[in-house]
């Protein structure tokens, strides 16, 4: 019988050893704790993580319970569903948000899952261990820690805050927190794939068709694969894209991450989709035949209830209903941001996006204005640094929390500002 050793070398992925401290989230969640149980008594407005706060709507619910009666009957009983999604589903999908903007996508480039999260960082699964990818700083930071799980971010530097190997591409108030496209010039990476996030989280800014096509353009030339989350398309008001795939040649280059968490309210519900295109293809390969190999190897499907609880989102009840919501969380965007300039803040985003951008006072560190926030006022929000370091001196909010303590939260701020 052999004999253990705590030192045999290749047992565990030791990526993981590299990453720099806890999640964003469960950072901010460990703080909050400990300042709860220091005093209990505090009314904690939590405007930090973006987890929605408006029930499901009328026409979603309908419909699972409708389902749940279905699972409860022998005649209508499901099991074991398609690992890529029940047809109703990804017809719906196809018709209500890709048909509509004039994108022609076919519902064998859908794949349902239960989160954008989960598809964002299990899509690596396609791409080499050595496969170069380029990231906005700031950035929601599930696209970077997945990739440094896997090793393809090299090695994590503590005094700028970034990885060796991966190439960033910083977003700054002087850009309009859009990326400058890289210069694959001599001895600079031609990046392998590009994670772009519009409208954005955290900055809120968003991006109009000539600047995507450039994006679009760009990939086409190079080889590169756009990861294009557009989780947040819904909140969109102005005249912009919705989809990647409003642009000419974008089937050729990029996949696309939806999300009903933040369009019908189903943070704790659960399901999202991906669309990747049969006619991209990278050395040969089809990344549609890949992807359906991977989810059908390693996922079993999102439940039926859910599915049908989605594809009401896409009845005419569910749209209004849903619109309903997305208009609520918007008047919330809208308070923030004007009581913020009310108060001498300088202040982004908020218009195509429920999140709030902010500079903070006098050249406070974001992490000290959050803990000033929470300390003071009692008002959670997440600091801009931990998105990278550009997001340093920056800090989001978001609209998401109800309308009455959206309210008081700017009322607490106001009379402090």
């Amino acid at each position: 019988m052999g004999t253990y050793t705590e030192n045999r070398p290749g047992a565990i992925n030791r990526n993981y050893a590299k990453l720099p401290g806890s999640y964003l989230f469960s950072e901010i969640g460990r703080r909050v704790a400990a300042y709860s149980e220091e005093n209990p008594g505090a009314k904690i407005i939590r405007l930090g993580i973006g987890d929605v706060t408006r029930p499901l709507c009328k026409a979603v619910t309908d419909a699972m319970h409708a389902a749940v009666d279905e699972m409860g009957n022998e005649m209508t009983f499901k099991g074991y569903g398609p690992e890529l999604g029940y047809p109703f589903l990804r017809e719906a999908i196809a018709k209500g948000d890709y048909a509509i903007r004039g994108a022609d996508i076919g519902i064998d480039e859908i794949f349902v899952s239960d989160g954008a999260k989960c598809d964002c960082a299990n899509i690596s699964d396609l791409f080499s261990a050595d496969a170069v990818m380029a990231v906005c700083d700031p950035v929601y930071p599930v696209y970077v820690d997945s990739n440094a799980m896997a090793g393809r971010a090299g090695t994590f530097d503590p005094s700028t805050g970034r990885w060796s190997d991966l190439v960033y591409m910083p977003c700054t108030e002087e850009t309009g927190f859009l990326p400058v496209i890289p210069d694959p010039g001599e001895g600079r990476k031609i990046p392998d794939v590009i994670w772009l996030c519009f409208p954005n989280n955290p900055t809120g800014s968003a991006i109009t068709r000539e600047e995507l096509t450039k994006w679009v353009n760009f990939a086409n030339e190079n080889g590169s694969v756009i990861m294009y989350d557009s989780a947040y398309e819904a909140y969109i008001s102005e005249d912009l894209p919705h989809s990647i795939f409003e642009i000419d040649g974008a089937r050729e280059c990029a996949i696309e991450f939806r999300s009903f968490s933040k369009t019908a309210g189903f943070t704790g519900t659960r399901c999202a989709y991906t669309v990747v295109p049969r006619t991209l293809k990278r050395e040969g390969a089809s990344l549609n035949e890949m992807w359906a190999r991977r989810q059908s190897t390693k996922f079993n499907g999102t439940p039926y209830i859910t599915q049908r609880g989605a594809a009401a989102v896409y009845s005419p009840e569910g749209r209004t209903q849903i619109r309903e919501n997305i208009e609520y969380y918007m008047s919330n965007a809208a308070i923030i941001r004007q009581g913020l300039i009310d108060s001498g803040f300088t202040v982004f985003g908020g218009v195509n996006a429920p999140y709030i951008w902010l500079k903070t006072p006098d050249g406070m560190k974001s992490w000290d204005f959050f803990d000033h926030l929470m300390r003071e006022f009692q008002i959670i929000g997440t600091p801009g640094s931990g998105f990278g370091p550009c997001g340093e001196g920056y800090f989001r909010l978001t609209a998401f929390g109800s309308r009455e303590n959206t309210l008081e939260a700017m009322d607490r701020i106001k009379g402090a500002f």
